[in-house]
């Protein structure tokens, strides 16, 4: 027997209003009036009705084609379509915060939000039951969020066929529509708000802190592991203890823990220097200075430094190199020359050892 996932109704709510509730979404049997309820939410009208049965098609129906390819595809194009609105709504921001704002608006909580925001969990038809439980469970728990609950996430674990429906969905649109991406963000940009944008990023607690400790070229560790029926998670900045959070959810333990390092990072004040230990020789010059200089940006998350032969001077068994070294920060190109030495490979050391002499002076690290 085919199911549908039922529209949860709180104990407080009559049972008048559930019977009407119910009178309002269409039997599991009528197909046709499920996808005619879809298609009044997207406000789009699919030129071919299969894709969206099959959309519509958890994979427990066996009888059926099932949503799995759509969601599949649903799951890139839903990461492209964001990927092409921040890029374009956010021209100045670097490469790390666009990724951010990707990931906190296509994540399973936040897809899974939608599918009860607009009630279209209620139309797909499946053979689990065991997933019943879980929809109603975390349905109930939205529909009664504010809006900064739904962009700074909840206290259920979201269950990952709610996003799956929506990212099938969306697929479906997207192949209906010939694949014309630019159209099919103006159908669905108004189902997935709210948004997450630059000003409201920060209300997500593992993203903040990931940016926080990034920038600052900390490294975070979290780990898991159940003790009894309780999940915890502890998070390690540069390998030391921070906070550690619990909870019967995973995912809720995880946010927890954020939340506790975000407060005790905020209340100590993470340094923003880098510290760098180094030995200097007679000339003043870093020893190993080009492979401090390569593990100082990849701790601060900048491109590789880029060396070049400036200059070549002296007959062939007295040549003579000078060598420069750009490096790109989070707000600007730096270039520098280093001393003229017999070999290239001491030509880019001096010139990383003078890069490193001007980062400090300049108070970069």
């Amino acid at each position: 027997m085919t199911h549908r996932f039922n529209s949860p109704v709180p104990l407080s709510i009559s049972t008048e209003l559930a019977t009407i509730t119910r009178h309002h979404t269409p039997a599991i049997n009528d197909m046709e009036g499920c996808m005619t309820a879809v298609e009044r939410i997207l406000n789009y009208r699919f030129r071919d009705k299969t894709l969206l049965e099959e959309a519509l098609t958890h994979s427990s129906c066996t009888e059926s084609k099932s949503y799995q390819r759509l969601e599949f595809v649903g799951d890139a194009v839903v990461g492209l379509a964001f990927a092409n609105f921040v890029y374009l709504a956010y021209p100045r921001v670097d490469q790390g915060i666009l990724s951010l704002l990707r990931a906190a608006n296509i994540s399973t909580e936040k897809l899974a939000r939608v599918a009860v925001r607009h009630g279209l969990y209620r139309y797909v038809r499946h053979n689990a039951l065991a997933l019943d439980a879980k929809v109603r469970e975390f349905a109930l728990v939205v529909e009664s969020e504010d809006e900064l609950a739904a962009i700074y996430g909840g206290a259920v674990k979201a269950p990952k066929v709610l996003a799956d429906v929506v990212e099938s969905v969306i697929a479906a649109v997207y192949v209906d529509c010939d694949f014309d991406l630019k159209y099919l963000w103006k159908i669905i940009r108004g189902l997935l708000e709210p948004i997450v944008t630059l000003e409201t990023l920060p209300l997500q607690p593992v993203t903040m802190l990931y940016e926080l400790c990034q920038k600052q070229g900390k490294q975070v560790d979290m780990k898991h592991w159940r003790k009894v029926d309780t999940n915890i998670c502890s998070i390690y900045v540069d390998g030391k203890l921070v906070a550690t959070g619990t909870s019967d959810q995973k995912d809720i333990a995880k946010l927890n823990a954020a939340k506790e390092a975000l407060e005790k990072l905020s209340q100590s004040g993470i340094n923003n220097r880098t510290s760098i230990i180094y030995e200097v020789n007679d000339k003043n010059e870093i020893e190993s200075a080009k492979q401090k200089l390569h593990e100082l940006c990849g701790k601060k998350k900048w491109p590789k430094a880029t060396y070049r032969i400036e200059r070549e001077s002296g007959m062939a068994h007295e040549r003579k190199f000078i060598c420069s070294v750009e490096i790109e920060t989070a707000d600007a190109k730096l270039f520098m020359s280093g001393d003229e030495k017999s070999k290239v490979k001491e030509a880019e050391n001096s010139a990383a050892s003078m890069m490193i002499h001007s980062l400090v002076e300049s108070n970069y690290i």
